[in-house]
Order: structure tokens, then C-alpha cells, then sequence
């Protein structure tokens, strides 16, 4: 019996750590809304971190998928690059997250709105 708990007692200190990280971390499905002069742009994003950098998409809603590329996470900041298509466009993103919330500025032509994503459930 002591010896059970003894296990359950170094699980539980070793991956309550990495637990509380995940919560913070961009990893994983979020969903996208940024307004815009045609209205609300929404998109589901796939991130995937691995250290520092980090790999992922937006999907759209009309199904078109651009990829992010340069992107970074520091602490609980990360910032990215996302080509609008084929337009030649690209949106200097960047956010702040917040446990499953991220509250960002996207910058391209002169222009910088507001974002925020949400980790989907």
C-alpha cells in the first residue's frame, strides 16, 4: 500500500508541472476571430509547439489553409507570420495567452487590428 502511494506521489509531482504548462502553452486547436472592414474573419488554428518554435495553419471558412511560418513562443507570448494566400499579403501576427484564451495584433499594410482565439473544447 505504501509503496502505491509512494508511485502516485512522484506521478502526480512530475506531471502536475507539465500539466499546469499545457494550460498556458499555444499547443493545440483554437478558434480564430479578427474584425475587419468586411466584417469577422474567423479561421480554426492548428499549432504545434516544440520548444520555442512553433509549426501550424489556419483553416478558413471557405475551406482555403494558409500556413504560418517565423513563428516563435516566449513565456506565454508568440508571434508569427501568415500569408494571406496568394495576395503576397502578410500579417505580422502576435498574442499574449492567457490559459485558453490569446489576445493579439495582426499588422499588415500599414494596418493593425485586434484578435483573439480561444483553445476549441
Amino acid at each position: 500500500m505504501k509503496a502505491r502511494i509512494f508511485v502516485f506521489l512522484i506521478t502526480a509531482l512530475f506531471t502536475l508541472p507539465a500539466t499546469l504548462y499545457a494550460q498556458d502553452s499555444a499547443d493545440g486547436v483554437w478558434d480564430f476571430v479578427m474584425t475587419g472592414p468586411a466584417g469577422d474573419v474567423t479561421a480554426v488554428v492548428d499549432l504545434y509547439v516544440d520548444g520555442a518554435s512553433v509549426i501550424g495553419q489556419f483553416q478558413l471558412e471557405d475551406g482555403r489553409v494558409w500556413p504560418i511560418s517565423n513563428a516563435q513562443v516566449n513565456g506565454n507570448t508568440i508571434s508569427f507570420d501568415l500569408e494571406r494566400g496568394d495576395s503576397g499579403v502578410i500579417y505580422e501576427m502576435s498574442a499574449t495567452i492567457d490559459g485558453d484564451q490569446a489576445t493579439g495584433t495582426a499588422t499588415a499594410m500599414g494596418t493593425t487590428r485586434e484578435w483573439r482565439m480561444t483553445r476549441a473544447q
